[in-house]
């Protein structure tokens, strides 16, 4: 088994317990907020995800650290699943859950996630567009846009929806046109 399929198949029943506790109390939409923060924490903080996923650091520790990370105004439901994830030493898996968490948001929600990668950073129109498009090739009610830059992209974005790619980069065309000359 790949750890990326353990990942999810230990992710998925706390993502669905908690998603089963955010319906009862109409907290579905703040809770993904949260977890869309602390996502994008994790991937931008090596030495957060580092302590946090680090199984020698001890459980108290990294205890106060999420709390102190989550903020006094965070919800005690969400609080307490994140203690609990900490003491039964599943902490490790808190990517897969919250993933997995935002994946069941999305259907619940019917939103598509659009990974966008663009040669520079897009600006809020272009977003826009991208959103605009996405949803006509979708027919989702709204598009959650993950973006990263890729300067080896020359120009242009390449749009991945589920299993879909569109292609519309400088590079991608070089690459089409080289290969239609070999042939």
């Amino acid at each position: 088994m790949s750890g990326t399929l353990i990942n999810s198949e230990v992710g998925e029943p706390y993502a669905q317990a908690l998603m089963s506790l955010a319906q009862q109390n109409d907290l579905t939409n703040q809770f993904g907020d949260t977890f869309r923060s602390l996502s994008s924490l994790l991937s931008e903080s090596k030495e957060f995800k580092d302590f946090v996923l680090n199984p020698v650091v001890k459980g108290e520790d990294k205890k106060a650290v999420l709390k102190q990370v989550l903020g006094n105004d965070a919800n005690p439901y969400l609080v307490n699943f994140m203690m609990l994830l900490v003491d039964k030493r599943r902490i490790v898996f808190l990517e897969p859950i919250v993933e997995q968490y935002l994946s069941l948001l999305r259907k619940l929600n019917q939103t598509v996630l659009a990974e966008v990668t663009s040669a520079t950073e897009l600006n809020e129109e272009q977003k826009q567009n991208v959103v605009e498009k996405v949803k006509s090739l979708t027919e989702a009610h709204d598009v959650e846009l993950k973006t990263s830059v890729d300067p080896d992209l020359i120009g242009g974005v390449i749009i991945k929806v589920g299993s879909k790619v569109i292609d519309a980069s400088i590079s991608g065309q070089l690459r089409r046109i080289s290969i239609s000359l070999n042939q």
